[in-house]
């Protein structure tokens, strides 16, 4: 019998040649990108009935976000194709579609949305502070996307009533909705008027959490980088707070320098935009597909367990144990034994002993 102890690995196998980590540009991302962004384009003219609908001072953030759209979709369909994310996205459709549990699943689908996407409730178990930072810019993106894409694509533009200049009314892909109309200057009118300076306060909230975080906290102060964790938040915080004196502008003081500002501020989005399919806004959009982990993860509570081969003790789901098999020798690591078993197939444990007694056994002292 192979003892076990002498199929330890003595180092990290050596390294496989992955096409996707050798190109310099993703062929399939780059056509999922091209196709993507311009089926969008296709909706603006659709949308916007035939350009009709269309501002043209608006032109450099709709391509703005056309340029983000197609980043976006590029740098998803690359990180799909990393072994690991694909094996997580197909798993999570497949245990999603099971039959007799589809009902079951849509429930755990939609309590995982609230938990994981809108009330981030992982978060508040770490800190209270971090979460309501994360909440306030989360909610303040969010409302800024949905009221400025619509807007720059032309979907949705606002007029005046025939006959009551003072009542507005939304059109929307070309059709007037005379049933939603409301007063310029009531409560509701202001409301509409003024969503993107509700969304510009509550991520200037949310910045000022974040920052003063980052600030005080030594741990934060450490790993910190500039790219990563504070240029999103400078480039956020410039967005909000050129938005919001827009408004100071047009309302307090007459319009003064309001040109100057609508150029800094249509900059300010447009870096924003060009920045957020790779700086660390991206992972808004991975947590989304992150759903193949809890269903994976819900799958492997809940199915067989795999049994440690030296110790018979359960460590592991039997799916996940299987897969890592099967994907790590695609990330370059064979973790295959000489007697034909795997190094997955010990707990833990077992291998942390190995490893030592190994290392006794090559120091020439007996492991007790």
């Amino acid at each position: 019998m192979t003892n076990l102890g002498d199929t330890v690995p003595s180092k990290p196998p050596s390294a496989i040649s992955v096409p996707f980590m050798n190109a310099t540009l993703d062929r399939r991302g780059l056509l999922w990108g091209l196709g993507f962004a311009g089926f969008m384009t296709l909706l603006v003219f659709v949308g916007s009935n035939g350009l009709r609908g269309f501002d043209g001072a608006l032109a450099g953030y709709c391509f703005s976000a056309l340029f983000a759209i197609f980043g976006i979709t590029y740098r998803y369909v690359v990180w799909l194709q990393r072994p690991p994310t694909r094996l997580y996205w197909v798993r999570g459709w497949q245990l999603f579609w099971r039959r007799g549990r589809r009902v079951r699943n849509l429930l755990f689908l939609a309590r995982v949305l609230w938990d994981k996407i809108f009330a981030q409730t992982f978060i508040a178990r770490r800190s209270r502070s971090r979460w309501l930072s994360h909440e306030l810019i989360f909610a303040g993106t969010v409302l800024a996307i949905l009221v400025t894409f619509p807007l720059s694509f032309g979907w949705v533009h606002f007029q005046s009533a025939l006959g009551n200049p003072r009542q507005y009314m939304p059109v929307l892909f070309g059709a007037p909705l005379p049933a939603v109309s409301f007063e310029a200057r009531s409560f509701v009118g202001w409301v509409v008027f003024h969503l993107l300076d509700i969304a510009a306060v509550l991520c200037l909230g949310g910045i000022a959490i974040a920052l003063g975080r980052r600030v005080r906290d030594e741990a934060e102060l450490a790993v910190q980088r500039f790219d990563h964790d504070l240029m999103p938040l400078f480039l956020l915080f410039a967005v909000s707070v050129t938005g919001l004196l827009l408004t100071v502008s047009n309302t307090f003081m007459a319009g003064k320098f309001y040109y100057f500002l609508t150029t800094t501020h249509a900059v300010t989005v447009m870096l924003w935009l060009l920045f957020l399919p790779f700086g660390k806004f991206f992972h808004i959009f991975q947590r989304v597909a992150n759903m193949g982990v809890w269903f994976y993860r819900e799958a492997g509570e809940h199915g067989e367990q795999a049994r440690c081969r030296r110790c018979d003790a359960p460590f592991i789901s039997m799916l996940q144990r299987e897969d890592l098999k099967s994907t790590l020798p695609e990330m370059g690591f064979d973790y295959s034994l000489p007697d034909g078993g795997n190094w997955q197939d010990l707990c833990p444990q077992c291998r942390r002993k190995l490893v030592t007694e190994s290392q006794f056994r090559a120091a020439g002292r007996r492991f007790m």
